[in-house]
């Protein structure tokens, strides 16, 4: 019995530690590996446990610390998000997005009061930023028969912004786009969604110069592609070595413009 839309139920789970060994004493993380505890035989501190268990293994940071306090004590993690595509919403959690907020709420406690006017609404705001940054919207890639066709097209000066997947801070900036055509063009929104495709998740640069470039070859089955991005990165400015100002660029040629210096040097000028 598996979930198949991200909800876990009491009965998979009792499905799970059906043959786990009751003679043995269970000590469950905080808070989700409680409840798993607590249906074989939970002992009050990990001292006293002889398997330590969790819910979930997620980013594997739990397991890798529990394991280094006691390595001695085995550590279960009853379901493995890598082997799930949909958020796991466990029963004893909150529906929807009110669990999540309650995340965000323990991180501004932690720093300062979340009770203060300015913080009360906080939580939900920013889930709602990211649930709408994280989601760009849907497009078509229409493309259009062009015999004859064969100059390059650039769109230049593309805005974009992008969450660094490293520290979680923005990083923003313009993308320069061009392609040459072979038999088929594309509308010219759709470089600029492809741009917004990309970039509007946790990300770095150079994945995104990439995934831009390879999509379009893909989908144009084109001569050639170039992609520059040019940004600025809130984790340079603002933390670390503190340099604002410095803008990170990164192209990725494929095709002619690989091929070929004057038509990659040909772009490069168009974009100057």
């Amino acid at each position: 019995m598996e979930s198949k839309d991200g909800r876990i139920t009491w009965e998979i789970i009792k499905e799970r530690i059906k043959d786990f060994d009751r003679s043995k004493k269970y000590y469950g993380v905080p808070r989700g590996g409680q409840y798993i505890a607590a249906l074989l035989n939970p002992v009050d501190t990990p001292e006293e446990a002889d398997i330590i268990i969790d819910d979930l293994i997620d980013s594997g940071t739990t397991k890798a610390k529990w394991e280094q306090i006691y390595p001695d004590k085995p550590f279960i993690g009853l379901f493995n998000k890598a082997d799930y595509k949909e958020w796991l919403e466990f029963p004893w959690e909150n529906k929807g997005e009110v669990e999540i907020e309650e995340n965000v709420l323990r991180i501004l406690e932690f720093f300062d009061d979340p009770t203060r006017e300015g913080l009360q609404e906080t939580p939900k705001r920013y889930i709602k930023f990211l649930r709408e940054f994280l989601n760009p919207p849907e497009f078509n890639f229409t493309t259009f028969d062009a015999e004859g066709t064969d100059e390059m097209i650039v769109q230049k000066d593309i805005p974009f912004h992008s969450l660094c997947e490293h520290h979680l801070a923005p990083f923003f900036g313009v993308a320069h786009v061009a392609y040459i055509p072979n038999g088929k063009i594309v509308g010219l929104s759709k470089l600029a969604r492809t741009v917004e495709l990309y970039s509007r998740n946790f990300q770095n640069q150079e994945r995104i110069t990439t995934q831009i470039a390879e999509r379009l070859m893909s989908e144009l089955d084109a001569r050639g592609v170039a992609v520059v991005l040019k940004a600025q990165h809130m984790c340079m400015s603002m933390r670390g070595v503190k340099k604002p100002n410095v803008p990170t660029i990164t192209s990725k040629m494929m095709g002619l413009f690989k091929e070929d210096l004057n038509c990659r040097n040909e772009f490069m000028n168009l974009i100057q």
